[in-house]
């Protein structure tokens, strides 16, 4: 594997042949000279490759090999051949985690703070950037933390194992699937949880407008009167994108696009859980916070009911904008008819409301000054899809 120059190296959006085949369910391995002008987290390891042993930066110059070189190329040699038997074995694990089961499918859905407006690249001149994402990777009280998300060069890692579909963007998981390429929402870190916690794969497939009301937009059927348009639009988005899912992963297109055709059957999906972030819209009108409690529940039971998967996980991130000091009583309306509606006797063990008033930051150490949007803090979204993803895979372990 190398590089036209010395500097010029294999982007990391750029997906292996090890990294298809790993996801088609092959175990992989690269033997020899690995050269990407020794580039910080441009190892093999990240590449897709389960087993490496090569030699970099050994280069020829005037056709001459220095003694050292000649050496580790031998190495490299003799120990390609007893890895290639290591890889025999391990390709029969490797098949054999590919049949554990099918694949994982969690559904993110919600109005603009489920799109996501926690912002990659902070303000420089509001406040040196903080509360961005950029920021919060490199500040040492965060970077801890937040260090999963990045590769040692700095780029932004794009998971090979867990995927997300959000309308017409698609691919990896990684920074860049808010309400556009330059911000995040909950999906990000929800996928890291839950992908660390199944040996599956992962699919989330979001589907999130702005400005939508649960009362109205999104109105679940048994609730009297019309059914939100939006209702209709949601459901109607995953089914589109499960039917999809078996050709697009024997063709390698779509979502799973750009890749190689795969050879092995598509193992088949389970939907495995719902994520629910919304409640600005409905606190706008006394009207929509008393009934919500009651289209809550009813989006809860008739989700289940479309999906055709009884008992779904379900987990409410409630609507904590504003942090413990929200004064506004329909706001706090809002959050008590969620909480209530996840404790709803139906829904025992089954759902679930997170509270979300404490990863609220103010508006002087973030990218903006938009309450609504959680000020377009990174933080705020990354630990709102943090929260999610543990409960959610609390209410799977219970089951």
């Amino acid at each position: 594997m190398g590089c036209f120059w010395p500097g010029i190296r294999l982007r990391v959006q750029e997906r292996t042949i090890a990294q298809a085949l790993r996801l088609a369910g092959y175990a992989t391995g690269h033997f020899g000279k690995w050269h990407l002008n020794g580039v910080a987290g441009q190892d093999e390891s990240k590449r897709g490759s389960y087993f490496y042993f090569y030699v970099r930066g050994c280069r020829v110059n005037n056709s001459t090999h220095t003694r050292s070189c000649l050496m580790r190329i031998t190495m490299s040699i003799v120990a390609s051949l007893v890895a290639c038997l290591t890889l025999l074995v391990a390709t029969t694990h490797a098949a054999d985690a590919a049949a554990k089961g099918p694949w994982k499918v969690f559904i993110l859905a919600g109005q603009s703070n489920m799109e996501g407006a926690g912002a990659i690249r902070g303000n420089l001149k509001r406040n040196d950037g903080k509360g961005g994402l950029e920021y919060l990777v490199k500040d040492p009280k965060t970077a801890d933390r937040f260090k999963h998300l990045v590769e040692q060069d700095g780029e932004w890692r794009v998971r090979d194992d867990v995927f997300i579909s959000y309308f017409d963007r698609k691919g990896g998981l990684s920074a860049g699937y808010g309400s556009s390429s330059s911000s995040i929402g909950p999906e990000l870190q929800f996928g890291h949880v839950v992908g660390d916690h199944f040996d599956e794969p992962v699919l989330l497939i979001k589907t999130a407008w702005g400005g939508k009301s649960l009362a109205g937009d999104f109105r679940p059927p048994s609730s009297e009167g019309e059914t939100g348009p939006f209702y209709t639009k949601m459901i109607d988005e995953i089914k589109s994108v499960l039917a999809n899912l078996k050709e697009d992963w024997e063709k390698g297109s779509g979502l799973f696009s750009p890749q190689p055709r795969v050879l092995t059957p598509f193992p088949g999906y389970e939907i495995a859980g719902f994520g629910w972030h919304q409640g600005w819209n409905d606190g706008c009108g006394r009207k929509a916070v008393d009934e919500y409690e009651e289209n809550m529940a009813n989006f809860i039971r008739d989700v289940r009911k479309d999906l055709g998967v009884k008992d779904l996980p379900f987990v409410i991130a409630n609507s904590g904008f504003g942090g413990w000091n929200q004064k506004n009583d329909r706001r706090l309306g809002i959050m008590k008819a969620q909480a209530a509606a996840a404790n709803h006797p139906d829904f025992e063990g089954t759902a679930t409301c997170v509270e979300t008033r404490d990863f609220w930051r103010p508006a002087d150490v973030s990218p903006a000054g938009h309450g609504f949007h959680w000020n377009s803090n990174a933080e705020s979204y990354f630990l709102i899809g943090d929260s999610m993803g543990r409960a959610m895979i609390k209410l799977i372990e219970s089951r």
